[in-house]
């Protein structure tokens, strides 16, 4: 079973912690979001695997945009 890691937001990503076949802890931080000069940390919906990353630091994201999946 996967789960996907969502945009909360529009903006652009300033940091990614994340690299596929890492293992993640739910609630850990895993990249940040930045719209109108403010940081938005996003969070692990679930503990795994990063099975997929679909953007990188520096693209431009709108909300409900899928960042990643990770299986658990």
């Amino acid at each position: 079973m996967s789960e996907e890691i969502l945009a909360p937001l529009a903006g652009k990503i300033i940091k990614l912690n994340l690299e596929v076949g890492q293992s993640v802890e739910e609630d850990e931080e895993v990249l940040v979001i930045e719209a109108m000069k403010m940081e938005t940390p996003v969070f692990a919906p679930c503990s795994g695997t990063v099975s997929a990353i679909k953007a990188k630091e520096g693209d431009s994201v709108e909300e409900d945009d899928v960042l990643a999946v990770i299986d658990n």
